[in-house]
């Protein structure tokens, strides 16, 4: 039986246990999680939050990181500007980045998920005003939802993973992981 780590990666940590960077160290996950053999099944980027899976099972970590395997990730998007319909259908058709097209996405708009501050808090623009949109896709290239939203007009401020699978941040907070 493999066993799965749920994560709420804070903003500014690396998706993973140690920092091969010269200069001043970053925050890893080492800060955090003191489970021996687990490993993150995919990443989420240094400036995004939420979701991250860790396993003890290589071919569990795999299945979960994969894109052939078609795992389901949600993500929370706060959006410059406020996209309209045609902004959100191009989302859910696929949109052309500089690697292809993007496979469907379901994209939604939501009212402000009141999630916990982010520190620092994203910049905010006066005569611009923001909005949250609700992504999920089946695949994980580089950066892909920042691509996304910003390929259709509205770049993304502020990107947390709400979900992967079936496995979802439901209350656990920054910094907090549990065993799923």
């Amino acid at each position: 039986m493999s066993g799965i780590i749920l994560f709420n990666k804070p903003y500014g940590v690396l998706s993973q246990f140690t920092d091969e960077r010269q200069g001043a160290p970053r925050p890893t996950l080492a800060r955090y999680i003191g489970a021996p053999d687990f490993y993150p099944a995919g990443r989420l980027d240094f400036d995004s939050e939420g979701l991250l899976v860790l396993c003890d099972d290589g071919r569990m970590q795999a299945r979960i990181a994969d894109p052939r395997y078609k795992l389901a990730k949600t993500y929370l998007a706060q959006v410059e500007g406020e996209p309209d319909e045609a902004a959100l259908e191009a989302l859910r058709r696929g949109v052309r980045l500089r690697d292809g097209i993007t496979r469907p996405a379901r994209a939604e708009r939501i009212a402000d998920p009141m999630l916990w501050p982010r520190d620092p808090p994203i910049r905010v623009r006066k005569a611009i005003p923001d909005c949250w949109v609700r992504l999920t896709i089946a695949e994980g290239r580089n950066r892909q939802v920042r691509r996304m939203t910003a390929a259709v007009g509205h770049p993304t401020l502020r990107l947390v993973r709400w979900s992967v699978g079936e496995w979802a941040l439901d209350d656990l907070q920054p910094g907090e992981w549990r065993w799923a």
